[in-house]
Parts: C-alpha cells; sequence; structure tokens
C-alpha cells in the first residue's frame, strides 16, 4: 500500500493597502474558506497575520498578485510580491504566488459580503485547483 500523502493545509492572502482578506484551506478539501479581511497596516498587519498562523498553523502561505487585464504587472504587483516576501521573512513558510485577477469582481458577482475575505478563498482555490 503506498504511503499516505500528507494533508498541507494554506492561509491564503488577497493584498491590498489597507485591508488584507485571509483564506484557509487544504488539500485534503481541496477548497477554501474565507476567514476575515484585516484592517491594519504595517507591524500591525503582520501581528494580526501572525495570530492567524499560529491560529491555524499553515503547511504555506499563499498571495494574491494583481496585474492589468493583459497580463502587464501595475503598481500593486510589485506591492502584493514585497507582501509575499515579508511573509515569507516573517514567518519562515514557504510562499505560493497566484494571479489574481478578477477575483474581486467574482467575488462580488457571487454576493459576498466580505469581499476582501471572499477574494482571498477564490485566490486559495485557483492555487488547490492548480496542485497535482
Amino acid at each position: 500500500m503506498p504511503p499516505a500523502t500528507p494533508v498541507l493545509s494554506y492561509l491564503a492572502f488577497d493584498f491590498g493597502t489597507r485591508r488584507v482578506g485571509v483564506a484557509t484551506g487544504n488539500t485534503l478539501t481541496r477548497s477554501a474558506q474565507p476567514l476575515r479581511t484585516i484592517a491594519a497596516e504595517g507591524d500591525a498587519r503582520f501581528a494580526a497575520i501572525g495570530r492567524l498562523i499560529d491560529e491555524w498553523q499553515p503547511s504555506a502561505l499563499v498571495v494574491g498578485v494583481p496585474f492589468h487585464p493583459d497580463g502587464a504587472p501595475h503598481d500593486n504587483t510589485g506591492r502584493a510580491r514585497r507582501f509575499a516576501r515579508q511573509l515569507h521573512g516573517r514567518f519562515k513558510l514557504p510562499v505560493h504566488e497566484v494571479d489574481e485577477r478578477y477575483t474581486t469582481t467574482e467575488a462580488a458577482s457571487d454576493g459576498a459580503r466580505d469581499l476582501d475575505a471572499a477574494s482571498a478563498a477564490i485566490i486559495l482555490n485557483q492555487f488547490l485547483s492548480a496542485l497535482p
């Protein structure tokens, strides 16, 4: 009998300069659920993220990186990538980047009350569905 594949859990982030949406998911269910939105900046933002990491104990983190519709980067592309590097540096977990084009639009069309957290769940669902 082949060895069991370990279940990996993730926290995903929809980065914004004022708010960060957060979702959780895992490889067992291959689905994500919105958690909350962190309305904080700087060290306060990372303190809140640290508390979520302590609570959920993820195997890795996923960050949505925005692009223009044609795939070209814009100002927030670099900010989101910097945020991803900061997460890795502070929490020493693997960080995966996912193209997050249209996630907020999709979350809004789904009727989400918390657009940022719902967008993070869409980002994580995209990541999980791309896993082998």
